[in-house]
Parts: structure tokens; C-alpha cells; sequence
């Protein structure tokens, strides 16, 4: 059975590309932290148009638990092969950074730079032996050009976009692809408080953009078109730069 696996699949943009994913036959490992109820509002989305899939829950943040739940699902299913990884999961915590505590950083770091490693090399193993792949890390318009208030968030995105050029040139050979999608203003929980109507001035297209946009593109990049594909970041950002 081939699957994919989606971090922080419960709402906003990963529940999206969760059910972009499952339209494209895999079976969807739907991972999450603590939000139960939303995880399963996603796989009920996913059954209801057709698909499967199950959830998985660990902390991305934790190594421990990626190496144990994950670790564990993957020895338990050697008739399910991850051949889709999407590194969706990540937080906020913004703050100037001259007033940003040690714990804003860490946390955010690991959420999004740690669990990429971690997970990642997790899952490699078996699209190394199965020689395909595609890995997809949605990162951010604020790893690209940096943004005030959020130098942790910024720099673990842009962590992760070094991360996807460096292990694309490594894996490549093997039939796997290493992509990213930088998404840049999204109607999702994460962009709930920030002033819509001021921010989409500054907008080409003078909107935010939807969860389903950023997972069409996300859903290329998983695809089998997309093999000749491997280092690059996708901006869905509705042209702001």
C-alpha cells in the first residue's frame, strides 16, 4: 500500500494537503500533537471523498516519540511503503527578538528545523530501498525574505529550505525529489489575528490565499510529473515578496 505521511495533518493547510493527497490514491497518515477532535474531522474529510488513510500521533518537537510512534508504525506496516513525506508541521511564537525568551526559540526551532531531520531521516530509509520519493517541506514567505517579530520562525524556515537544496543534491540519484513550497499570507488559524483588510494592500493579487491553493501545489511536487523537480521552493504567495 502505498502511503503518504503528513505532519501536523489536523487543520489549516495540512488538513488540505491531506485530502489533496488522498484524491491522488495514497493512503494518508494523518500525524498530529494533541487535537484529537480536528485530527479526525481531517479523516473524516478523507474517507468521505474517497480515500483512507489513519492517524498518527507524536510530537514532531520530540525525537523520542518520532523514533518510538513513528519509528514502531514503520516496522509494524512492511506492506506500507511512505513514498510521500510532507513536512508540514510548525508553530509560531513571534516576539522582537530583543525581548524573545530562550524557550520562544526552542520551541519553534524544534517544531519545524528538528522534526524535518528527524522525521525525514526516519522515512528516508525505506524510499532509499524502494528507490522513490518525494519529500515536500512547506516552509515559508518568512524563510525567504525574513520578517520583524519573527526571527525564530525565520530562521527555522530558512533552516529548512538549506536543508531541502542540500539533501535534494544527496538523494537524487535514488528517484527521490526534495521540494519545498513557501506559502506566504494563508486563511488558517495561524493567520487569525493578523489585519487582513491592511496586509492584502501589499498583495499583487490583493487577497490571502486559500489552504486548497497552497496544497495543489503541494500535490504536484508529490506527483510522478514533477521527478525532474528536486531543490526548488514554490512560493504561494499570491506574488508578495
Amino acid at each position: 500500500m502505498k502511503c503518504a505521511l503528513v505532519t501536523g495533518g489536523s487543520r489549516g493547510i495540512g488538513r488540505a494537503i491531506c485530502t489533496k493527497l488522498a484524491a491522488m490514491g495514497y493512503y494518508v497518515l494523518i500525524n498530529y500533537k494533541t487535537n484529537t477532535a480536528e485530527a479526525s474531522n481531517t479523516l473524516a474529510q478523507v474517507t468521505k471523498n474517497g480515500g483512507n488513510g489513519e492517524l498518527l500521533q507524536f510530537d514532531v518537537a520530540d525525537k523520542e516519540q518520532i523514533k518510538q510512534i513513528l519509528g514502531n508504525w514503520i516496522t509494524a506496516n512492511e506492506d506500507k511503503v511512505i513514498e510521500v513525506l510532507i513536512n508540514n508541521a510548525g508553530i509560531r511564537d513571534d516576539s522582537l527578538m530583543v525581548w524573545l525568551k530562550d524557550e520562544q526559540w526552542d520551541s519553534v526551532i524544534k517544531t519545524s528545523l528538528d522534526s524535518f531531520f528527524y522525521v525525514t531521516r526516519l522515512v528516508l530509509d525505506g524510499m532509499m530501498m524502494n528507490r522513490y520519493g518525494r519529500i515536500v517541506n512547506v516552509v515559508s514567505l518568512s524563510g525567504l525574505k525574513g520578517q520583524p517579530g519573527q526571527t525564530n520562525y525565520s530562521a527555522a524556515k530558512a533552516g529548512v529550505i538549506g536543508a531541502t537544496k542540500a539533501l535534494a543534491q544527496e538523494v537524487g540519484r535514488s528517484g527521490i525529489t526534495v521540494n519545498a513550497v513557501a506559502p506566504g499570507f494563508i486563511k488558517t488559524d495561524m493567520t487569525e489575528g493578523l489585519d487582513e483588510k491592511e496586509l492584502k494592500r501589499n498583495i499583487p493579487v490583493n487577497r490571502f490565499g486559500l489552504p486548497d491553493e497552497v496544497a495543489h501545489a503541494v500535490g504536484f511536487l508529490a506527483s510522478k510529473e514533477a521527478a525532474y523537480i528536486t531543490g526548488e521552493v514554490i512560493s504561494v504567495n499570491g506574488g508578495l515578496y
